[in-house]
């Protein structure tokens, strides 16, 4: 059998012939005796048919199916099973669809072990081995955005391919080959500078918006311009929601106007007003059925709103919305391991400390409306020596991740801090956060890479290399960082005002 990938397995080779004993999932042990020695020839008799080996092998983990291949024909043939490999795939990446994973020409075998080779080797950070580093130029001003378009991260048969767009104050949309560093298109010149962008990549499709609220809808294979809608004022917020039964977008403007819009005509669905001349932030739920509003460091109470009754309205009734019942809102972010948990940092009730509270957002349901159920589950006070944080993401279902300057912190929902790290000399400026690692960036011109293990009761965070940007005399430092399953990108602000992708792309070893 093959053994590609056994580093990322943590085997190491070696001889495995006549191995009997097979480990399950747990640390027990399953003797399969494959018989005993008859007569001079020490023959074996197989005591165990295949549906039963396959049956056995069900229990297993990849590294123990690598070894079994090598026993005989027999053993090699059932450990090839499709079905094996592909619900081993599913138990590790359980936080992925099996949509999303795009096999292409190749096995759920080959899958796996290209899968998890490569987090290896992204875990180890070799710089001369294991990827890339492209500087990619292009727009003439300082990038305000970016997203990733590609929609095969999950595929490694050789057409693997990572794309994103960027937006910029030169009034340009563009999308970058990041593997090639090359540019693929770039918009027309547009009347105002673009401040912002959302990315569909199931549809292939990008939405951007400039300085003055005028939305557009573009296609991600060419840049050509789908639609257009125009907001009552600037836009504070957009936020794509790639629903299963239709996409849509969610768009505020400064005068604190929701907008619900269909996709890719942008057609209006809903629009109401939140917070009047306020300035808005939103955050849909994993599962896109709720989506939080708040306004930063007001006395008006955060919103969430249940997000059917703005995609179909009442003329009759307001959209089915609930206020929390706290004040001062800074940061939120949702619990992406759990459909509706939501977590708020907020000022305390005589606004004088920092609190993060956890909330369960339920809908019931009658026969006339529907209700907001809020319940608080967790809260705990941030230490008064802590500069109040202006970064916040969310991990699994327990873990919070503050970023506060220079230093990332992670406690869990109830404030057990878990860990603490001072790596960056210089503020971080952006944050990425996936199941498998966690990125940093910062003014002092450097990402910051870390790899969750999640053996534990909670995933501990490792730090473990960081990537370098270019010359101070030239750039100030990184301000975004995005990343997917293959490539880093980092947008590393230059002294003469404008922006530069900085591209780290990881090569997928095949064998």
């Amino acid at each position: 059998g093959s053994v590609a990938g056994w580093a990322g397995l943590g085997l190491r080779g070696g001889s495995v012939a006549g191995w009997a004993g097979l480990r399950l999932r747990g640390g027990s042990a399953a003797k399969v005796w494959l018989g005993e020695a008859a007569g001079a020839e020490g023959a074996m008799e197989p005591q165990l048919g295949l549906h039963e080996l396959l049956h056995v092998f069900s229990f297993l983990e990849a590294r123990d199916l690598l070894c079994a291949a090598q026993v005989d024909k027999v053993w090699n043939e059932v450990s090839r099973t499709k079905e094996l490999w592909r619900q081993l795939c599913l138990r590790r990446w359980s936080a992925c669809k099996a949509s999303q994973m795009i096999l292409g020409t190749q096995t759920w075998k080959q899958y796996y072990l290209c899968r998890s080779e490569l987090e290896f080797r992204m875990e180890a950070g070799r710089p001369e081995k294991d990827f890339t580093c492209k500087a990619i130029a292009g727009h003439k001003g300082e990038i305000e955005e970016l997203a990733y378009i590609s929609n095969n991260e999950y595929r490694f048969d050789g057409q693997e391919k990572s794309v994103v767009c960027t937006v910029s104050s030169d009034g340009t949309v563009r999308a970058w080959d990041v593997h090639e560093g090359t540019e693929i298109w770039s918009s027309p010149l547009q009347p105002a500078a673009l401040v912002n962008l959302v990315t569909y990549p199931r549809l292939q499709l990008v939405v951007t918006v400039d300085e003055r609220g005028l939305i557009k809808a573009w296609k991600a294979e060419d840049g050509w311009e789908l639609a257009s809608f125009c907001l009552s004022t600037y836009s504070s917020a957009l936020e794509a929601c790639d629903h299963p039964d239709g996409p849509f977008l969610l768009a505020a403007c400064a005068e604190g106007e929701l907008y619900t819009l269909s996709l890719p005509q942008l057609q209006l669905l809903s629009k109401v007003s939140v917070f009047p001349n306020s300035p808005m932030s939103l955050l849909c739920s994993p599962d896109w059925k709720w989506v939080f509003v708040s306004t930063q460091n007001s006395d008006l109470g955060p919103k969430v709103f249940h997000m059917h009754s703005l995609l179909c309205p009442s003329e009759e009734e307001p959209p089915v919305s609930a206020t929390l019942p706290i004040l001062l809102t800074s940061r939120a972010c949702w619990a992406p391991d759990e459909v509706a948990r939501l977590v708020v940092m907020h000022r305390s009730d005589n606004g004088m400390q920092l609190v993060v509270t956890t909330y369960e957002l339920e809908a019931k349901k009658s026969r006339e409306n529907v209700d907001i159920l809020v319940q608080e589950i967790a809260s705990f006070l941030l230490s008064d020596t802590m500069m109040p944080p202006h970064l916040m993401k969310g991990h699994g279902s327990q873990v919070i991740l503050l970023v506060s300057g220079s230093e990332l912190v992670l406690f869990t929902i109830h404030g057990l801090q878990l860990a603490a790290f001072q790596d960056h000399q210089r503020p971080i400026t952006s944050m990425w956060v996936d199941q498998s690692r966690v990125i940093t960036s910062s003014f002092d011109l450097s990402l910051r890479v870390y790899m969750w293990n999640k053996e534990n009761k909670f995933p501990v965070l490792k730090s473990c290399y960081h990537l370098l940007g270019g010359s101070h005399r030239w750039a100030s430092g990184f301000t975004h960082v995005e990343s997917n399953s293959m490539s880093i990108v980092g947008v590393e602000a230059r002294s003469t005002g404008t922006s530069i992708l900085r591209s780290y792309y990881f090569e997928v070893q095949r064998g």
